[in-house]
């Protein structure tokens, strides 16, 4: 089409829809909300599938979780719902030596204590005893200072790795490393500070703890040799499964569970909650889907019914356009014009604060940014199809008014 016709065209849409300014709104609000619809929920799926990914890599590679007690996955939150205290440091051992596909383990137990440093006092946090090896297998290192050593571990020596936001608390406005906290009135000498980590799959926040030599934890602050964690770092991750077989059948025999006989550990692999995770995010984004779809045809309805509405109040100006030599390829266009402006109104407008308030939520929620380039497009043209579509019958209802019907219907 010429630009100076189309500039036309859009001129006498505007004008057309402006007298008509609830019935516009209200049709444009349907896409509006089925571009919304479309462009958050994608984008947010993306973040959420990246955050997953990125949690899964800070886990560490290819890892293995034995937990003392049962736990159970309820809903994207793994939960202990049974304690026991038969898990043990010889256990961690025992897997390492027995097993084909272990490639390190670290066993670990915790518990809160009141932390103090100066006048500075913390209430509950998580003081955790592990081996040197930790790092290496959860892919958490020190951000200043260093880890645990294997002489901190022989000496059942009182020192510290503080975590992020325990440093932070502790020592707002100075390098902790060298100096002396109070875990349970016990001064132990802080040698490191750990990176950032955030919260880990089961909503535990990482850096609102504190490390010590395994040892020291169980010597000199709980007295007792049992443990609560076996991290397992597995050869290779197509190993993952034949490994956690081999720890469940040589934990029964170790803690002589009979069969029939509930275990009192629980092997979990990080891979299955990440899966659920993903399958969450899944029913997410396909509801989200739904929505948008049912909103872009709420949309067409309401675009189709305002453009009959158009067509009707404009029977005498489409006659005396026709009488005066206008083709019919002219009146078809100016309608599917005016309907896919209405669809594209309401297009880009959801497309945009879809952008914005996706934004805010990841910014919110310390989720990445990531922006569905296919799923702003794949939305754009729906509301492009919306426009076409519930243009066509109007235009063909338009075309069908013959310029000496309208003649005869005002004569009378």
């Amino acid at each position: 089409m010429h630009p100076r016709r189309m500039w036309i065209n859009l001129k006498i849409a505007r004008r057309s829809l402006a007298n008509f300014k609830l019935r516009t709104v209200l049709a444009v609000l349907g896409v509006f909300l089925g571009t919304f619809s479309l462009v958050t929920v994608s984008g947010l799926s993306r973040s959420m599938a990246l955050k997953t990914q990125q949690e899964a890599a800070a886990l560490g590679e290819n890892l293995l979780i034995v937990q003392s007690g049962t736990l159970h996955t309820f809903g994207m939150r793994t939960r202990l719902i049974s304690q026991a205290t038969t898990l043990t440091t010889a256990d961690a051992e025992a897997i390492r030596s027995a097993t084909r596909f272990v490639e390190d383990v670290s066993p670990s137990a915790g518990k809160t204590f009141g932390v103090r440093a100066g006048s500075t006092v913390l209430k509950d946090v998580m003081v955790t005893g592990t081996t040197p090896n930790f790092p290496q297998i959860r892919n958490f290192y020190p951000r200043l200072g260093r880890f645990l050593t294997e002489e901190d571990e022989k000496t059942t020596a009182k020192v510290v790795v503080l975590g992020h936001k325990v440093a932070s608390k502790l020592f707002p406005e100075e390098n902790p490393v060298g100096l002396t906290v109070l875990i349970r009135r016990v001064p132990c000498v802080v040698v490191g500070v750990m990176e950032e980590k955030g919260a880990d799959v089961s909503g535990f926040d990482q850096d609102n703890q504190i490390f010590m030599p395994l040892q020291t934890f169980l010597h000199r602050f709980v007295n007792k040799t049992s443990i609560g964690t076996i991290y397992v770092r597995v050869i290779r991750e197509d190993l993952v499964t034949g490994a956690k077989r081999e720890i469940e059948e040589l934990l029964r025999v170790r803690h002589k569970i009979g069969p029939g006989k509930r275990d009192d550990f629980t092997v979990v692999d990080v891979r299955d909650v990440m899966q659920l995770k993903s399958q969450a995010m899944t029913m997410i984004t396909v509801l989200g889907r739904i929505a948008a779809v049912v909103s872009f045809a709420i949309g067409g309805m309401g675009i189709l019914s305002i453009m009959i509405l158009i067509v009707n109040e404009r029977r005498l100006e489409i006659g005396l356009r026709r009488a005066v030599g206008a083709r019919r390829r002219d009146i078809a266009t100016q309608f599917l014009t005016e309907s896919s402006a209405i669809a594209l109104l309401g297009g880009l407008s959801g497309s945009l604060i879809g952008l914005v308030s996706s934004a805010m939520v990841f910014r919110l929620l310390h989720y990445p940014v990531a922006t569905s380039w296919l799923s702003l497009a794949g939305s754009f043209l729906a509301s492009v199809m919306v426009g076409i579509g519930a243009g066509i019958y109007p235009s063909r209802k338009a075309l069908a008014i013959q310029p000496v019907d309208v003649m005869r219907s005002e004569a009378r």
